[in-house]
């Protein structure tokens, strides 16, 4: 996804530099207009057969410019390591696999649950078992998946993870006392790791911007790639990876400066704290 994104903006820059419409290049390449549109949107792949009549269309005279775009058409056309689970998920939360799996620093955002990368096992299968219409099979799938991601993040060349988390997730007794524990005691371990950041928000801090709506922001190891935004919300989740227009990049930039802000807001206090504190506030029935 990272590569099909980053050749879609290259071919866009391309265009533009070489004088062109859509429509221009559409009609001297033989091609409908739609599917130029597609291989600009980044919902189809190119050949790279197609990209070199493309290519020499709009003068790219560089033969290291254009080995690097073939190259990264290449890549685009590889198989993604969550494909085998295109039948479980949507298409739009396989990007967001994607995304997630090729992100060099990831924010996240929570109020109301502990974020899907710090959940245990039981938790994670009692969230995910909340949703209505899901059989016992799906269910385990998702588990296995939920659990696979972290496997993923938790490499020696993993992502840098910083999580922002209400306190009000620490308190909401998913999966009963027993479950909790051991979730709490979790994330003060995982707070411990060297890749990792974890932060609550207090309740004494009152209202704050952002309250209530989960999100996402994933940054990327090249500077050429812009951030990619996911935010959950009650009207559906929205995943910002198109090539941001001015509008776009305002929003992921106004989200980012959100959770840094979120970020000064929570290191008042320290997280094992509030663990410790909340962990003294559990029954011992299970």
């Amino acid at each position: 996804m990272v590569h099909r994104r980053r050749l879609r903006s290259e071919l866009r820059k391309e265009r533009e530099s070489a004088g062109l419409t859509q429509r221009d290049v559409a009609r001297a390449m033989d091609w409908s207009l739609s599917k130029l549109i597609r291989i600009e949107a980044g919902t189809v792949n190119i050949t790279t057969n197609d990209l070199k009549v493309l290519l020499s269309h709009y003068r790219i005279a560089d033969p290291a410019r254009t080995e690097h775009l073939l190259g990264i058409a290449r890549l685009a056309r590889g198989r993604s390591p969550w494909s085998s689970y295109r039948d479980l998920v949507s298409p739009e939360f396989l990007s967001y696999l994607a995304y997630e799996s090729a992100a060099s620093v990831i924010r996240s955002y929570e109020p109301l649950f502990v974020p899907g990368l710090l959940q245990v096992e039981e938790y994670a299968r009692t969230v995910i078992s909340a949703v209505p219409g899901r059989d016992s099979e799906t269910i385990d799938q998702l588990v296995d998946l939920r659990m696979e991601r972290q496997e993923s993040m938790s490499r020696e060349d993993g992502p840098e993870l910083n999580f922002v988390i209400d306190e009000a997730a620490l308190h909401r007794v998913v999966g009963g006392p027993r479950v909790m524990r051991q979730q709490l005691v979790h994330i003060n371990d995982a707070g411990r790791r060297a890749n990792v950041s974890v932060s609550i928000v207090p309740y004494m801090h009152g209202m704050y911007r952002g309250l209530g709506v989960p999100f996402v922001l994933f940054e990327f190891p090249e500077a050429v790639d812009e951030d990619v935004l996911f935010i959950e919300n009650p009207s559906g989740d929205t995943l910002r990876d198109s090539t941001p227009d001015d509008d776009q990049r305002n929003e992921t930039a106004s989200y980012l400066e959100t959770f840094f802000q979120l970020e000064q807001i929570s290191k008042q206090t320290e997280v094992s704290t509030f663990i410790d504190a909340t962990l003294a506030t559990l029954s011992d029935e299970t």
